[in-house]
């Protein structure tokens, strides 16, 4: 799984995901992408789950590349715990995306292959995805 080595502080605010992605938002080394459409969080498990399942319908063939990574901390306090206390403890890391970003990149493998891929891929994510051929390339009928 995805996480960073080390972060300069240990906990962070939750933030706001407001407008589109201006940076990352283009299809820059593969041929064909995943684009997320609405704002949200993509935690580490669900990036190694999408990337588990594109790797295996590709067979192994062909390039990927992960546009995203995850270095938000996201705390939770133990179960049952009284208010108070402070803030809990990292638990996991999320990659915060905006509409527009580009989550994966394929190339080496037909425009087929790789559109289901990215298919399966897009099932793991809790935002809705669309997949994005680079300009300049046909798109199969």
């Amino acid at each position: 799984m995805l996480l960073p080595k080390r972060t300069k502080f240990r906990k962070q605010m939750r933030g706001r995901m407001k407008g589109k992605e201006t940076r990352g938002a283009s299809v820059h080394f593969g041929e064909i992408a995943l684009q997320v459409l609405e704002p949200g969080w993509i935690n580490s498990r669900q990036i190694e789950a999408a990337r588990r399942a594109m790797t295996r319908h590709i067979k192994r063939g062909g390039r990927i590349w992960i546009r995203v990574f995850p270095d938000k901390p996201i705390t939770q306090k133990p179960a049952e715990t009284r208010m108070g206390a402070g803030k809990g403890n990292p638990e996991y890391w999320v990659a915060v995306v905006r509409p527009g970003r580009i989550i994966f990149e394929i190339a080496g493998v037909n425009l087929q292959t790789a559109s289901r891929a990215l298919e399966l891929a897009a099932a793991k994510f809790p935002v809705k995805c669309k997949v994005v051929v680079r300009e300049g390339i046909e798109t199969p009928n």
